[in-house]
């Protein structure tokens, strides 16, 4: 039985910095690239202030500065994003409270490929980033 979003939200893989030994994604051969954890991405959104944007290269960099690395990993930071959307949404839909989640739509944008493949849709999102003016 495949894991739920909070389980792997919960997954206790640590955050690492790796050197790559050749070019992925955007990366170039000798980069220093962190790799983080769902945890790790919402804190970080958590700490974006309303009515703010950030993309998802700005955020890759941030907290590959913030932990001595190049820059993120494209591929599992996108992953992690999704991750944390979808508990957002999970919990938002137990609650009703937004103040209560992560606010990921100050990340996601409906142009961005996660945004489609979301459980809450793009009109939520696009509904989130108008009300903070993100739009």
């Amino acid at each position: 039985m495949p894991k739920t979003w909070q389980e792997k939200f919960n997954s206790v893989k640590q955050p690492i910095v790796k050197t790559i030994e050749k070019r992925f994604a955007d990366l170039t051969e000798g980069t220093k690239m962190f790799i983080a954890s769902p945890k790790l991405i919402d804190v970080y959104i958590n700490e974006i202030p309303e009515g703010v944007s950030v993309d998802l290269k700005t955020m890759r960099l941030d907290l590959a500065i913030e932990h001595q690395a190049d820059n993120s990993c494209p591929v599992t930071t996108g992953i992690f994003l999704r991750i944390v959307s979808e508990v957002a949404f999970e919990n938002y839909q137990k609650t009703k409270n937004l103040t209560s989640i992560t606010p990921f739509w100050r990340v996601v944008d409906t142009k961005m490929p996660i945004a489609k493949k979301l459980s809450c849709g793009i009109d939520f999102i696009n509904n989130q980033r108008k009300k903070e003016g993100l739009s």
